[in-house]
């Protein structure tokens, strides 16, 4: 799997802070990985099926919420089907938990796995680039969704790499609402 869409203010993001990403203060608040539909998706470590196919908190059409010992919750959503763990069931890092899809129900408009981790009240998204040992500079070289983070020319150098982008709160107020930005906001 490729990085697509990486975690925060990113430029694709910012464009459709309004449509897609309100719940999430306007950013994107997880990370987006590219995957032709049916890969295998496995848990990112050990836990507990917290949820599955849990509408309140988005990325369907189906998605898998896995609680970890060390408090944090993993979310993979945009899966192609409903996985067959049960809430309860203990499952180990590298475990498969699901099989990619994409937002929209056809295996063609843009299949990816979109990860987040959220605290254990599943108010706060963080960033996960942050959490994740990866090599996140390489990954990033890959992607189709929009190169780099929109800027705030009010404040030029805020959240411009994947390790400086804010952790949010669900329906909390938008954190990117720039007077000054660059790309030029066009809506």
């Amino acid at each position: 799997m490729n990085d697509q869409q990486p975690y925060g203010n990113s430029t694709g993001a910012f464009v459709r802070r309004r449509e897609w990403y309100a719940a999430g203060q306007g950013i994107h608040f997880g990370i987006d990985f590219s995957a032709r539909c049916g890969t295998q998706v496995v848990a990112i470590g050990d836990g507990t099926v917290l949820k599955v196919d849990a509408r309140e908190n988005g990325s369907g059409p189906h998605n898998l919420l896995i609680a970890h010992p060390n408090g944090y919750v993993s979310l993979y959503g945009h899966l192609v089907e409903r996985p067959t763990l049960s809430v309860g069931q203990a499952v180990k890092r590298g475990d498969p938990v699901g099989l990619t899809g994409d937002p929209d129900l056809t295996c063609t408009s843009r299949p990816h796995l979109h990860l987040e981790i959220r605290n254990s009240g599943l108010g706060t998204a963080f960033n996960a680039h942050n959490l994740i040992d990866a090599d996140w500079d390489a990954l990033q070289l890959v992607g189709s969704f929009g190169r780099g983070f929109q800027r705030n020319l009010d404040d030029p150098r805020k959240w411009q790499s994947v390790y400086d982008q804010p952790d949010i709160r669900f329906d909390g107020p938008f954190i990117n609402e720039f007077r000054n930005t660059w790309p030029y906001d066009w809506r």
